[in-house]
Formats: structure tokens, sequence, C-alpha cells
């Protein structure tokens, strides 16, 4: 019998369509056409980024619900036009068009992630302003890379909206270990060096300690890897997930993957 107690978890990598993938993690005769199909049977989400620098079209999104199994689940990281180049003000309908595509992918459709730039400072207005915006039926989080943001009256506008804050492991910039919804989300881009540093076992064995804590009042933990070089993330994903399992069965519970 599934355990309510126990959240969701979802892992996964930032992207999987990356060439330098090819023989580190994908067969070197497998065409990029199966890649994803090739992914989805080792995890159950991925974190969608190539929507960060342009809207993909329908008919990718519709091909990436159908390529992918039933409980597969795609976070989608939301266009710099609006976090960066509109700084989440005087949008018009830019929240709308992008979610008109998003949604193709329907069931599977995860948290939508807004990164705000590193050089935009808190305001608490604007961040409100957007929040009242924002349809309820979605999961949106948010990661902030300017300190500023990092404090308990953030966190608490965040769950008045029901909004998730997105925790991140960087160099020189770490994240409180927090949940300000229903589900909390995690993004590792790389301790030592961004996005192209492979976390020890010894680090992954502490985080899952960590996220084992702080999931015990959730529903779901959403967790992607950013360290794409050298297919870092996926190694790393694995442990992970190796090690989030070996705590659930040492606490006499079956983990869910799902």
């Amino acid at each position: 019998m599934e355990d309510k107690s126990l959240p969701r978890y979802y892992i996964g990598t930032s992207g999987w369509h990356y060439e330098h993938w090819r023989g580190l993690y994908y067969p070197e005769g497998l065409p990029k056409s199966k890649w994803l199909q090739f992914y989805a049977r080792q995890f159950n989400t991925v974190e969608l980024n190539n929507s960060f620098y342009h809207l993909p079209s329908e008919k990718a999104f519709s091909t990436w619900r159908d390529f992918a199994p039933d409980n597969f689940v795609f976070a989608v990281k939301v266009s710099r036009f609006i976090t960066h180049i509109k700084r989440l003000k005087n949008l018009g309908s830019a929240v709308e068009n992008f979610l008109s595509r998003a949604t193709f992918l329907q069931n599977k459709l995860g948290p939508l992630l807004y990164q705000l730039p590193p050089n935009m400072k808190r305001n608490d207005e604007i961040l409100e302003n957007f929040l009242s915006s924002l349809s309820q039926q979605y999961q949106h989080v948010f990661e902030f890379r300017n300190e500023s943001w990092i404090d308990e009256s953030v966190f608490r506008i965040l769950e008045q909206y029901d909004a998730g804050f997105c925790v991140f492991d960087m160099p020189d910039f770490h994240c409180p270990l927090v949940a300000s919804s229903n589900f909390a989300y995690i993004r590792f881009h790389g301790s030592e060096s961004l996005y192209s540093s492979c976390y020890s076992d010894e680090e992954l064995r502490k985080w899952a300690e960590k996220i084992t804590a702080l999931g015990k009042n959730l529903e779901a933990v959403y967790i992607y890897f950013n360290n794409d070089a050298e297919a870092f993330a996926v190694k790393n994903a694995i442990t992970l997930m190796k090690y989030l399992d070996s705590r659930a069965q040492q606490g006499g519970q079956k983990w869910i993957f799902s």
C-alpha cells in the first residue's frame, strides 16, 4: 500500500538533448529522436531549459508529451522575455502566450520555473503584483539569483500565493532548504564550478538526509541537476536517487518515484 506520508519524488536533469552526452550517456548509434525515450526509462522528469531562450512550437511540446511515458513530468523554465527583459512588469499577454504552448504537455506539465536575473533586487510589490496575476491551476516556482530576495518575508509572500521557492546550490551562493508550497523544488548547478563540477557521493549523501527531512510534510519534491558537463548531471541524479531510496528503506518505507 502506498504510504501517503511520503512525497512523490521527481528526479532528473535540466535538459536532456546534449550532444556531448553521446557516448557518455546515450549509446553512440542512438538517433537523437529517441533520446527522450531512452532518458525516460531511467528518470521520471526533466526540466525544459530551451523554453527560456525561445518558445518551442506547439508541435515540439506535443511531440515531447507523446514520447514520454504516462507518469513523466516536464518542468518548464519560463521565457527570459518575462523574467529578464520585462522583469515581471508590463507583460501584456506574454504569460498567456507562453502557457498556450506549454499546456500542450497536458497532464505531463509540471512546475513553471521563473528564474530572475542576478541584477534584479528584491521588490515585494512587483513580486506580489505578478503573483496575483497568475493562474492558480499551475505550480509556479521562483529562483531568485539576487541575495536580497532570500528572506523570510519573501517566503511568506510566496506562501500566500501558494508559489514555490526554488532552492539551488551553486558556488558561493547557497539557499536555505525551505518549501513555500506543498512541493519543494531544488536545482543543483555544481558546488565547485558552475555547471561543470561533479558532486561527490558524500555531498549527495548529506543532501539526501536534508531532502528527506524537508519532504516529510510535502506532496512532491522536484530535483534537477544542471551540471551537464561530462554528463555529471546524469550520474549525480542516479546517485541521489539511490541515497533517497536507501533512506526510505531504512525507515521501512517504499520510496515513491513518479
